[in-house]
């Protein structure tokens, strides 16, 4: 056993390794940081007449924030054999430098090394949804040989071993129960709140609770081939796919540097032999070249604008996880929302109390809440909730009380037996107790019997209850033109009236985790571009899959990391919000690239006219890039 000092001796280990790892992870933005203070410094003393030490603050300002792109263009270089516009803007900003404009290749450097700082956070925030998956699959299992019992590690199981899965414990690997009665809580593969009823020949899935009762379980799948795997897989398939944006921009770069510097390297020559210029001439309109050209101006046409719409987002409670799910966000034609936790609350509360004649209701719920104040059931915790809320008396302490796994509880109350579960629980409810049973859940709702003696004395009906800003938000969804699908792991009865209530345009009942992938994939082929809109677990692998995967910011920690965009408060109506921001992003990104890019072409001809030096090309160049920041700063306004 360790001692106080080891304990803390290895927490402090751990708390430095924690340090590093963040500073290892954001040294890049640090560097952009240290690079851009240079600079300033550099700016200062060169307005107050020195002379030498801004060039060194300026070269130091290079180095630094030039370093990291300096190192991925030249590898991306050795890799691809063919040059990248990292290189591009690394030779625009050594250019500038050659002719003597320091400040504007200091700037250049670091405009670009704070998009890459930036664009390196994102991604190694990204991968972190797979780390908090793997938390939740057990390591070990209980395996029992011939009787004897033997703790494992779960990927030594094979199919046909059994295993005993004690109260509270995690389902290890898919399996069929052999032996036991209990309730699992499968939300981590259905994403539904309410526990189901598992016994002899069931199938219970790897990653879920079991809540009550041991079960023996024999093993039916590898460990790499479960349900909750499959769920991992689905992630990282998902997510390892560039977007069609992605590869256009890539395409673009490569193009677009080539281009550039077989124009310049054509520059520093044929004009010495073709229009008589001398050599000096010659370099110097090479240089200017490489200068304007360069995609400065280019690059903050999408980045300020960008930056300014997260802010914005951010300050209305809407966590973008980059610039590039916000553009997609403003082609999206359909919307599938996950039920539970997401169109609804995700807590089942008690909506009916159906009471026998000649029984006070307000008995039948005080006893009910009594007993079922002994079990950790969610739809237990409901029904004590709602008594204890309606009612002003005291719980009383119910005699002999006996939880029957899988089907309810039992318990002796003033000489009574009374019992509480599910229907084959109780004796015959009767036609009329059967009609109203049909009803409710025609309704969606879920029925708990209440059982007095060898008489049916109540039903008490409960209900995963919509939110309230739901019909809200899908109105100003369909106001948009946007198609609204609901999917559940809940049965067509229940998505039927819970859909009815929510009116969204179509609802796909008892759908698993990979039923969701395959009809988000459906809905991207019908629609072209789609977002899922998830809380859970089972969630993740359609929110990786869709076009853009928004989450609930009360979700659970894997659905937050896997998705593009975050909803800080569980406000859906947001989601409206978020279009109409991507569509003013977009807007004015276009228009900034459409006028840098004009500018750009305008300086290139007047360049090759000779009608504009370096410094009036450095105020076009830098003059466009000031005015599409300025422009995407607009963003910032509510």
């Amino acid at each position: 056993m360790e001692t106080k000092a080891q304990v803390l001796e290895r927490q402090e280990n751990i708390s430095h390794e924690s340090l590093w790892e963040k500073a290892k992870i954001n040294w890049e933005l640090i560097a952009a940081i240290v690079c851009g203070f240079f600079i300033l410094l550099g700016w200062i003393l060169d307005r107050n007449g020195y002379e030498t030490l801004p060039v060194v603050l300026y070269i130091v300002a290079f180095i630094i924030g030039g370093f990291a792109k300096a190192k991925e263009g030249i590898e991306a270089t050795i890799e691809n054999k063919e040059l990248n516009v990292e290189m591009l803007m690394i030779l625009a900003a050594i250019g500038s430098a050659v002719i003597g404009y320091w400040t504007e290749g200091a700037i250049l450097i670091f405009i670009f090394a704070l998009s890459g700082a930036l664009e390196t956070y994102t991604m190694n925030k990204s991968h972190k949804e797979i780390s908090s998956l793997m938390e939740l699959q057990p390591e070990e299992a209980l395996r029992v040989t011939n009787g004897v019992e033997e703790r494992v590690n779960v990927a030594e199981l094979v199919i046909g071993d059994h295993i005993l899965i004690k109260p509270g414990e995690r389902v290890p690997s898919d399996g069929k129960i052999l032996m036991g009665f209990t309730t699992i809580d499968e939300a981590a593969i259905t994403g539904e709140s309410i526990p189901v009823s598992k016994q002899s020949q069931d199938h219970v899935f790897a990653g879920t609770v079991n809540l009550n009762g041991s079960i023996t379980v024999e093993i039916t799948k590898p460990a790499n081939d479960t349900l909750f795997q499959k769920i991992i897989d689905l992630v990282q398939s998902a997510q390892s796919e560039k977007s069609p944006s992605q590869l256009f921009i890539e395409r673009f770069e490569g193009n677009y540097v080539k281009i550039v510097l077989a124009t310049v390297v054509v520059m520093m020559f044929l004009p010495h032999f073709l229009l008589g210029w001398s050599w000096n001439e010659t370099f110097y309109r090479a240089m200017v070249l490489l200068v304007v050209a360069s995609p400065c101006a280019l690059v903050s046409s999408i980045m300020p604008a960008t930056l300014s719409a997260i802010s914005n987002g951010a300050r209305h409670g809407i966590l973008f996880k980059g610039g590039i799910h916000l553009e997609n966000l403003n082609h999206i034609k359909a919307i599938a929302f996950d039920k539970t936790g997401t169109l609804t609350k995700g807590k089942p509360e008690v909506t009916d109390v159906v009471v026998n004649d000649g029984l006070d209701e307000k008995e039948v719920l005080l006893i009910a809440a009594s007993i079922e104040s002994h079990s950790n059931h969610p739809l237990a915790s409901s029904i004590v909730k709602y008594a204890k809320e309606s009612l002003t008396e005291e719980l009383i302490h119910p005699n002999g009380i006996e939880d029957v796994p899988g089907w309810g509880v039992k318990a002796v109350i003033h000489d009574e037996e009374w019992r509480i579960g599910r229907a084959g629980f109780v004796e015959d409810i009767g036609q009329s107790a059967e009609q109203t049973k049909k009803k409710l859940e025609s309704e969606g709702k879920t029925i708990v019997f209440v059982q007095r003696g060898n008489q049916l004395a109540a039903m008490i009906a409960l209900k995963d209850i919509v939110r309230e800003e739901t019909k809200e938000a899908l109105k100003r969804l369909k106001a948009q033109g946007i198609y609204t699908i609901m999917l559940t792991g809940d049965s067509s009865s229940t998505a039927q009236a819970i859909s009815a209530e929510c009116h969204v345009d179509e609802y796909i009942a008892e759908c698993l985790p990979e039923n969701k992938v395959e009809h988000v994939k459906a809905l991207k082929e019908k629609y072209g571009n789609v977002a899922m809109v998830g809380d859970g677990i089972n969630d993740a692998p359609a929110l990786a899959t869709a076009n853009v995967g928004i989450a609930m910011g009360g979700g659970t920690d894997v659905a937050l990391e896997t998705a593009d965009i975050v909803l800080m408060k569980n406000d859906l109506p947001r989601i409206s919000e978020a279009i109409s921001l991507s569509q003013r992003m977009n807007k004015i990104v276009k228009q900034n690239v459409i006028f840098s890019i004009s500018v750009i072409m305008l300086l290139i001809s007047s360049n090759f006219l000779q009608a504009v030096d370096l410094p009036l090309g450095v105020i076009g160049h830098e003059g466009s890039t000031i005015l599409v920041i300025l422009n995407g700063l607009r963003l910032l306004r509510s």
